[in-house]
């Protein structure tokens, strides 16, 4: 394997700013440019590192991708850099999704934004499907392994198990095949990590000082809006369901949409469809696909102003939405890494570990699998050719010819555009 390269801060930062406005296709899109940009391509960070915290974040609730890279971010450049990398992977689609959510609001659907998403789609299909391929190959080296990711996607397909089922599953019978099977279940040689890096070392201070800062960040806007506006009213209401939230959902933005899609229209925050019309929005975009909350916030905040201007109002509800979804994660990563890095060479865990990973990989074919089901057959019925034929071409080009992931983005993105304004 090729030397790892340790960026300068400069580097990782111009790298995150550009990922916040590429990173197209929800948790398995995002997690397949990570390991593709980052593992593949610029050698920053070693493969049993990146699906260590990629197993991680897949155990926590809230959005994964987002959680992923905060922590390689922590891994890089500290906390800093797991900072930078979180809010410029957030930052880009907050201010694409505010000004979207206002159009919609003004002028209702976008036929331009679909054409573009007519595009894009295909090319996400092709980038997952390669991103199971690529991690396919360094998870799935064992019988057990494979088994293992084959359960994982039946359950989740065929039976619709819970995606925290099939994880937790995983992680004990990795942690008891460990014991009993160790070279069937340990897959990634920890030679390969490399030595730990000197601020990844725990400590009870450090970990208070997290908690104390991470809670206050959480909080304070919160109760500061409920001061402002008035305990009963929807702002504050809209924080505290977003807080709970993201303590409560695991997998990520698509478990968290039935969740929140029953409780915003029971509240009123938005109209029968308008949830489909929020995560089109949010797909169309760059970013964590649970910036849909965004959408919800902006629509309640627009529907229920509660004596101020239905903009400002809407505004504050498109903030605390992100607010109170990614400040936790922040507080998660930046509390727990420094443990689970200390952890990599303890066998059982890291059996646990290793099956975790390849659940995974069966998780995102799922996801791969849908997603493409959903693409590739038209809202009212039919195949679409057209829709197949970018796939398969997007496909091939990133996986034997290399092309980069922003030119097949942009390039999906535009071709839809011309092909929807043509025929």
């Amino acid at each position: 394997m090729a030397e790892q390269k340790t960026p300068t801060f400069s580097e990782a930062l111009r790298f995150w700013l550009l990922l916040g406005f590429i990173s197209f296709g929800g948790p398995a899109g995002q997690i397949s440019i990570l390991y593709q940009e980052l593992v593949e391509k610029r050698k920053w960070i070693t493969r049993s590192r990146f699906l260590h915290a990629l197993n991680y974040c897949m155990l926590l609730p809230g959005p994964e991708a987002a959680q992923l890279v905060i922590y390689i971010g922590w891994i890089l450049h500290r906390t800093w850099g797991g900072i930078v990398a979180g809010v410029l992977f957030i930052l880009p689609s907050v201010a694409i999704l505010w000004s979207l959510s206002y159009v919609y609001v003004i002028y209702g659907h976008l036929d331009w934004i679909a054409a573009i998403f007519y595009g894009l789609k295909p090319a996400v299909v092709a980038i997952v499907f390669s991103a199971v391929l690529r991690i396919g190959n360094t998870a799935l080296k064992t019988a057990s392994m494979w088994l293992t990711a084959a359960l994982a996607f039946i359950g989740i397909f065929f039976f619709a198990i819970p995606f925290p089922v099939i994880i937790l599953a995983a992680a004990v019978a990795g942690w008891i095949g460990g014991h009993l099977f160790p070279n069937q279940f340990k897959t990634i040689p920890s030679a390969e990590e490399g030595p730990l890096p000197p601020h990844t070392a725990p400590s009870w201070r450090h970990s208070i000082q997290v908690t104390v800062v991470g809670l206050a960040l959480w909080w304070i806007p919160v109760l500061f809006i409920g001061y402002l506006t008035g305990w009963d009213r929807y702002l504050f209401q809209e924080a505290l369901f977003f807080s709970k939230a993201a303590l409560l959902t695991f997998g990520g933005a698509y478990a968290v949409l039935s969740y929140v899609t029953e409780h915003s229209l029971a509240q009123g925050w938005i109209q029968p469809g308008q949830m489909i019309d929020g995560l089109g929005l949010a797909e169309t975009t760059p970013g964590p696909l649970i910036m849909v909350l965004q959408f919800v916030g902006f629509l309640g905040g627009w529907h229920f102003p509660d004596g101020l201007s239905p903009l400002l109002s809407a505004t504050l509800g498109a903030f605390v939405a992100p607010w109170t979804t990614f400040v936790p994660s922040f507080l998660f990563i930046f509390l727990g890494a420094p443990y689970i890095e200390q952890f990599r060479g303890h066998l059982n865990l890291t059996t646990a570990l290793s099956t975790v990973t390849a659940s995974v990989v069966g998780v995102i074919l799922n996801l791969a699998v849908w997603f493409a089901i959903q693409v590739l057959f038209r809202p009212h019925g039919g195949f679409d050719p057209i829709v197949l034929l970018i796939s398969l071409v997007a496909f091939y080009g990133i996986w034997r010819w290399k092309w980069e992931v922003v030119p097949v983005v942009l390039g999906s993105g535009l071709f839809g555009l011309i092909y929807q304004w043509l025929f």
